[in-house]
């Protein structure tokens, strides 16, 4: 089982200077850099240069190109601006000299103010839930090969859906997900890495969302599937030991691009964080 602290050592990279990090990539079954690490480690880095007491409250970000599994990747952060209140920072994150990502984050000091949140939807508990590993572990042989060696990865992090569909039948399914995840083991939760994480996690399971209108006739084999660009933003701190429970939906496709959105509830219905991605989905000719 892969623990939380190999990701930790993934995101706190390398400082060359002030103002530029060094970072390494894991891979986690597809031949590029998984996107959700690229934005994690580009959170970090830019958390590394606000003031202690400012902590990102959103980030929009866009991925430029694929990036190289084999290459480290050079994080320049630029400091926009220090205010009263805020302080914004912009990252590039390159690879032999090419932008594979850029990113703009703002971070806010606590305040006090208004509250108000939309409810989490009522679904079973993660206890009465099978995770993908458990899924692995029971049904491997039983599967599709695609998707057991999707199982089969590693990872730092449990996935709970409280629907498994059946992939073997291809049917077109509702445009939403209600998936509950937790990461494996225990760490100390400084705020900055703990966004950062939380960042990482929330590009799983979000994209592949948008195809499942399609699911009768779309699947991986005969789509090219990649994020284009990925927003967030934060109202709290996650406990990233318990279960939080990441609700999505897919409100609309079109021109090859599908547009999902998620929120993130902690076990007693706080909404933590909030996520918007629009993706490329384009058919191949196979």
């Amino acid at each position: 089982m892969q623990e939380i602290s190999k990701l930790i050592e993934l995101l706190t990279m390398e400082q060359k200077d002030q103002w530029t990090f060094i970072g390494t990539s894991e891979p986690i079954g597809s031949a590029h850099v998984f996107g959700g690490q690229v934005l994690a480690q580009g959170l970090y880095a830019m958390s590394s240069t606000v003031p202690e007491d400012r902590y990102c409250n959103s980030l929009h970000s866009y991925f430029i190109l694929p990036g190289d599994l084999h290459q480290p990747i050079h994080f320049e952060v630029e400091n926009i601006r220090d205010g009263g209140s805020f302080s914004t920072r912009r990252v590039l994150a390159k690879q032999q000299d090419k932008t594979i990502f850029l990113m703009s984050a703002s971070f806010q000091g606590r305040e006090d103010g208004y509250r108000h949140q939309i409810p989490m939807p009522q679904v079973p508990p993660p206890e009465e839930l099978y995770s993908w590993d458990d899924m692995y572990r029971e049904l491997k042989g039983f599967l599709p090969k695609n998707f057991e060696q999707f199982l089969a990865v590693e990872r730092p992090v449990s996935f709970k859906p409280t629907i498994i569909n059946n992939p073997m039948e291809r049917k077109k399914l509702e445009p939403v997900q209600q998936v509950w995840f937790k990461v494996k083991g225990q760490f100390e939760q400084e705020p900055h890495l703990n966004r950062s994480i939380l960042a990482y996690i929330s590009d799983y399971n979000i994209l592949t969302t948008a195809l499942h209108p399609h699911a009768d006739t779309a699947h991986f084999a005969n789509t090219q599937v990649a994020t284009i660009d990925h927003s967030m933003w934060f109202y709290g701190q996650a406990e990233l030991s318990d279960w939080l429970l990441y609700s999505i939906d897919s409100p609309v496709t079109g021109g090859a691009r599908g547009f999902t959105r998620g929120h993130i509830f902690n076990r007693s219905g706080q909404l933590v964080a909030s996520v918007a991605q629009e993706g490329l989905i384009r058919p191949l000719n196979k």
